[in-house]
């Protein structure tokens, strides 16, 4: 593998990892906004809602990788796609 096909491999990887994350973020406000949360949103939300559900400690959840997250949810998350307002044009 040449060290430009390298590159671009990662960087794939990491956008993925990062489209991950992002939907996860979302999904946390959808979270928020179905469980009442006053202060929550986001990332923060999704770990609140694991702590309370599974009665996991935090740091716990907070050690979680966001593969792992996203299993737990997968349930959860069937069916959820992204709101108009979370969709970004690529640049």
């Amino acid at each position: 593998m040449s060290e430009k096909e390298k590159y671009a491999t990662w960087k794939r990887l990491h956008e993925a990892e990062g489209q991950l994350v992002y939907h996860l973020a979302v999904f946390g406000d959808k979270l928020a906004k179905r469980e009442k949360y006053k202060s929550l949103e986001g990332l923060d939300a999704v770990r609140f809602y694991l702590v309370h559900k599974f009665s996991w400690p935090p740091a716990q959840v907070r050690s979680m990788s966001y593969e792992d997250i996203q299993f737990v949810l997968q349930e959860e998350m069937e069916g959820f796609v992204l709101p108009a307002s979370a969709r970004v044009a690529k640049s």
